[in-house]
């Protein structure tokens, strides 16, 4: 197998990115232990499981950085489509039956087909600005392809529904227009429009979704209700103090007082054991992911490899950012995982193809 695979390409791994992705997947597989203990999921440990994800995710991280992305380049606006596809299906199912359906369900696998848009939508727009470029800034006409694949991709999760992974679509798309170079009176009139959308915007809303967010203006609104997680997820991070209780030391979050332990909330039992030092670490290490991604970004060889690093990096950033934000009390709660820490296969495979997108460019710059 390594006879097939070009031998500078192994000399040029970015050993500095795998080491972080690994320890920050160390951090994640312990925290799970410890706040999942006791635990299953069909009869499984949940942290048993994630590590399962991890592996998987490391194969296909791997998987993704041997195969030379000017092939993703190629194949974009076929892979962007094809991934709407399990989207439509969910649809139709939600239309035949009612209720929220997020996931398919294959066997004892089920996966939850918005997390791959999110990668697919990087190499399409990777794509779409590569091979039109203009060098003086992106005027509104030149930007309706773009915004109508993201709003139909939003639209879709949307409706599922997806308030935060939606918002994601847009936050990278944003992230990518600021990369490439949007015009000033553009990027005001968008920003306007998008000031004139939010009553419909507000309206289009689920009950539960307007309650988030008018809990986070003011959690003491509904304390039992929609200001649970913001009360809960603040006491048991107040608790960790500067340096925690120590590993399995978080009694509050295991006593079962923060909801979605295992996922959206993963780092109160974080905060609570390894107190506001570990929160430091932990966001470093986040810190230096996103920076060797913009180094990896800024050093690519062609336009396609620039933009879709920096999709990757914006991707993981706004990733972290949100549900950091939510965690703390900072942003509406919106359903968005932490990445390598919040318990979920989807998301942990995006994440990896995203790394694994990151290595191939960066081993390439050298093999032109």
């Amino acid at each position: 197998m390594l006879n097939l695979i070009d031998r500078r390409l192994i000399d040029h791994l970015d050993w500095s990115l795998i080491l972080l992705v690994s320890s920050l997947m160390t951090i994640g597989l312990l925290n799970l232990y410890s706040t999942t203990l006791g635990e299953t999921l069909n009869g499984v440990p949940i942290y048993l499981r994630q590590a399962i994800w991890f592996s998987l995710g490391f194969l296909v991280m791997f998987l993704v950085a041997f195969v030379d992305y000017r092939h993703y380049q190629t194949f974009a606006y076929v892979i962007f489509p094809a991934s709407l596809v399990p989207l439509l299906i969910l649809l139709a199912y939600h239309l035949m039956t009612g209720g929220v359906h997020r996931w398919i369900r294959i066997g004892p696998i089920s996966f939850q087909p918005s997390e791959p848009v999110k990668i697919s939508l990087v190499l399409a727009l990777s794509r779409f600005f590569s091979k039109n470029v203009k060098a003086d800034g992106y005027l509104l006409r030149d930007l309706i392809i773009p915004f109508f694949g993201t709003a139909v991709a939003a639209a879709l999760i949307l409706l599922q529904p997806d308030l935060g992974t939606a918002m994601v679509l847009f936050l990278i798309l944003f992230s990518i227009l600021f990369f490439v170079k949007i015009r000033l009176k553009s990027f005001l009139f968008l920003t306007l429009s998008g000031l004139a959308t939010l009553p419909l915007v507000w309206n289009s809303l689920k009950g539960y979704q307007k309650d988030r967010i008018l809990a986070f203006f003011d959690p003491g609104l509904d304390p039992l209700g929609s200001g649970y997680h913001i009360q809960q997820a603040k006491i048991a991070i107040g608790s960790g103090g500067l340096t925690g209780k120590g590993f399995l030391g978080g009694a509050y979050t295991k006593l079962g007082f923060i909801p979605a332990r295992h996922t959206d909330f993963v780092l109160c039992n974080l905060a609570e054991e390894w107190g506001f030092v570990g929160l430091v670490v932990l966001l470093v290490l986040f810190l230096l992911v996103l920076l060797l991604g913009l180094q990896i970004s800024l050093r690519s060889k062609d336009r396609f490899g620039a933009i879709t690093a920096f999709g990757v990096v914006a991707m993981i950033f706004w990733h972290t950012f949100t549900n950091v934000g939510m965690v703390l009390g900072m942003m509406p709660v919106v359903g968005i995982p932490l990445p390598f820490l919040s318990y979920g296969g989807s998301s942990t495979i995006t994440v990896m193809v995203g790394i694994g997108l990151l290595l191939n460019i960066s081993m390439r710059r050298y093999v032109f």
